[in-house]
C-alpha cells in the first residue's frame, strides 16, 4: 500500500497494490499495519454502505461529541469526496481537501475525527462504503452547509440533490465553539517525503 498525505496532512489517501489477471483482481482494502506506519491505530465500531444516484450530495457531516473517524472507499461508480477541518483552535480550521474515489482507482480515504465529511456522486450509481471509529449517535449528529461561502469548496456540480437536513444545515460561522470538535496539537511531527493529493481550498 502507498499512503499519500493530502493538503490537510492528517487526511490520508491510501492507494492499494492491485493484483489482477484474467480471473479478476485482489487488493487489500484496509491494513492496520499501513496506518500504524503513519502513527494511526483506529478501532472501528461501525461499517456503513450508501447508494446514491448521479448528482446526490451527502454532507458535510460530523459528530460532536463522540466524533467519528471515517475510512471511505467506492465500490461502484465515482464520487468526489471532501473533508473539512472543523476543529476549534486548529491551524487549518475551515480548510478543506478532496479526492476522487472510484471503483477503478480503488483508493481509500482516511478522514480523522474532528473533520466534517461529504461527497457528491459523479456517476449514475455510486456505492460508497465506510468504516467509522464510533457508532452513529443522533444526539451528536451535526452538519455544515455544503456551499458555505467561507469554506468555498470547489464542488464539481452546481445544483446537487440534497436531503432537507443537508440543505438547511448551518454555516460554519453560525455554529458555537461548544458544538465543534476541539483541536489537540499532535505530539509527533509529520513524516517527511509525503506529497499532497487531491484538491484543497482556503
Amino acid at each position: 500500500m502507498k499512503i499519500v498525505r493530502t493538503d490537510l496532512p492528517e487526511c490520508l489517501v491510501v492507494e492499494p497494490r492491485v493484483f489482477e489477471d484474467e480471473r479478476g483482481f485482489f487488493f487489500e482494502a484496509f491494513s492496520q499495519w499501513a496506518l500504524a506506519s503513519e502513527g494511526l491505530s483506529p478501532a472501528f465500531a461501525q461499517g456503513n454502505v450508501s447508494l446514491s444516484r448521479r448528482g446526490v450530495l451527502r454532507g458535510l457531516h460530523y459528530q460532536w461529541p463522540k466524533p467519528q473517524g471515517k475510512y471511505i472507499s467506492v465500490l461502484e461508480g465515482e464520487a468526489w469526496d471532501v473533508a473539512v477541518d472543523v476543529r476549534a483552535g486548529s491551524p487549518t480550521f475551515g480548510r478543506w481537501t478532496a479526492v476522487l474515489l472510484t471503483a477503478d482507482n480503488r483508493r481509500q480515504f482516511w478522514v480523522p475525527e474532528g473533520f466534517a465529511h461529504g461527497f457528491v456522486a459523479l456517476s449514475d450509481r455510486v456505492l460508497v462504503t465506510y468504516l467509522c471509529t464510533s457508532a452513529y449517535d443522533a444526539a451528536a449528529d451535526a452538519a455544515i452547509r455544503w456551499n458555505d461561502p467561507d469554506l468555498a469548496i470547489d464542488w464539481p456540480i452546481a445544483r446537487p440533490l440534497l436531503s432537507d437536513k443537508d440543505a438547511g444545515a448551518p454555516l460554519l460561522a453560525e455554529i458555537g465553539e461548544e458544538r465543534l470538535p476541539h483541536y489537540d496539537a499532535p505530539s509527533a511531527r509529520v513524516p517527511p517525503g509525503l506529497m499532497g493529493a487531491g484538491g484543497a481550498g482556503r
